[in-house]
């Protein structure tokens, strides 16, 4: 079955039509007649479809621009489902364009082979026919994609993509073949030898889903053995676990099928509505006094043992996160290691300029009580509800009323639509703040250094 690309609202090739686009990840399509003739994918639609549109293009893609008609879009969350999206509509379609594609003569496909220890290997697809295999995946546009995608699952299901031989497996040793099948069959116990055979397979096993783009599955399973194994207070492997559903949580976040997306091309705008109504649903109990959120802003400090400290704003608009009205401060005081008279400097300077950088429907601050109450008392006057962010993320601390009370309750928050949108925010926040931080402290070690 063939998912309806063709039903996706499409826009006309007219001038400057790529000012328009998102600057997300996607997957963008170009139409002649209704029919797909090329598919790519971006980590920023607005800028790689500009590109197609620059003075000098190579001749194939000079031809494809002069062909198409119109084009499409459809907004992912990370890089990595754009490019499992981009895999799967390709095989689905067979665009004219990617089919003679330079770099598509012989494209590079994902191949689980089908043997005792099954490897993960990249074929081309003049030796698909020849490789026996459990499955395959592709075709995938350049080397550099199946590289990306295969760095990231070989960190949290390590695989072996060399037959058993004599030689030492060299990713063994740094735990990228691990259980390694060379390791494997040296192991005299039939029991031990079984065990480590069931922990590959199941390796693989997870690997395939992955690639199936059933993202949330994997994790779910990998859950459940967690839980197992704590019961049967096996730690070490418990602990193991949890690193991995963290390393797959982070590259993933949040948990999408890529099916998902072919499906209901407007997904991701679905989602983030969904996650903002869930979010206002929850606040609401205790701020009856929201009325939208349309606009978010998040606080957040950084410093390295009071050296400079710097504090960054990140907004998101409907839930995205809106880059255009980001703002970096650089804490001016001179005992920046107080974190409540850095935030304290940071509210005032955001209230200064309330007017000019527009007023938000929440403020999230990324700390606890104490910090909350600053802002709490900065914006009173202005009644913009503000909500703390305690260290362990997934709790939400929230006031009693405008006025900083002491009455403050903390809301643990469960999986779910809520905490999607809470992480994001706040990783967002964090990393803009280390950013900015890093930039300054390099330079402050540079200038001791003259």
């Amino acid at each position: 079955m063939k998912y309806p690309v063709g039903s996706l609202p499409k826009t006309k090739l007219s001038p400057r039509f790529y000012l328009d686009l998102p600057e997300n990840p996607g997957v963008y399509i170009y139409f002649k007649d209704k029919t797909p003739i090329y598919i790519g994918k971006a980590i920023n639609l607005k800028k790689r479809v500009a590109s197609y549109f620059r003075l000098t293009l190579e001749v194939k893609t000079k031809r494809m621009i002069e062909e198409a008609d119109a084009i499409s879009y459809i907004k992912v969350v990370s890089e990595l489902e754009a490019l499992l999206l981009e895999a799967k509509l390709i095989r689905l379609y067979q665009p004219k364009y990617n089919i003679i594609s330079k770099d598509d003569k012989h494209p590079l496909y994902i191949s689980i082979t089908k043997e005792t220890y099954p490897r993960v290997i990249t074929v081309r697809k003049t030796d698909l026919n020849i490789i026996k295999s459990i499955a395959s995946f592709g075709p995938f546009p350049s080397s550099g994609n199946v590289k990306f995608v295969l760095k990231l699952i070989r960190r949290i299901f390590p695989y072996s993509d060399h037959k058993i031989g004599k030689r030492a497996c060299l990713y063994s040793q740094i735990g990228l073949c691990d259980p390694c099948p060379n390791d494997i069959e040296k192991i005299e116990s039939g029991e031990f030898k079984n065990i480590a055979r069931r922990k590959y397979l199941k390796n693989i096993r997870n690997i395939k889903s992955f690639l199936d783009g059933h993202l949330e599955k994997v994790r779910q399973g990998m859950e459940i053995e967690m839980k197992i194994n704590s019961k049967n207070q096996d730690f070490e492997q418990a602990a193991e676990m949890r690193n991995k559903i963290q390393k797959l949580e982070y590259i993933t976040s949040p948990k999408i099928s890529v099916d998902s997306y072919l499906e209901n091309p407007n997904l991701y705008e679905d989602v983030r509505q969904k996650e903002l109504a869930e979010f206002k649903k929850l606040l609401i109990k205790f701020l009856p006094e929201i009325k939208k959120l349309k606009r978010i802003e998040c606080f957040d400090v950084a410093h390295l043992h009071g050296e400079s400290a710097t504090a960054s704003m990140v907004t998101f608009i409907e839930g995205t996160a809106d880059k255009s009205f980001y703002r970096h401060f650089r804490i001016r005081q001179k005992n920046s290691q107080d974190d409540y008279e850095s935030m304290r400097e940071v509210a005032r300077r955001r209230k200064k300029n309330l007017e000019a950088w527009g007023k938000p429907d929440l403020i999230v601050v990324d700390g606890g009580a104490g910090q909350l109450s600053i802002f709490l008392k900065e914006f009173a006057e202005d009644k913009i509800p503000v909500i703390g962010l305690a260290k362990k993320f997934e709790t939400l601390v929230i006031p009693g009323g405008y006025l900083g009370t002491t009455d403050m309750r903390n809301v643990r928050l469960p999986k779910g639509d809520v905490l999607n949108l809470v992480q994001r925010i706040r990783n967002e926040a964090h990393r803009f703040a280390q950013a900015y931080h890093h930039k300054l402290f390099a330079r402050s070690l540079f200038e001791k250094d003259k």
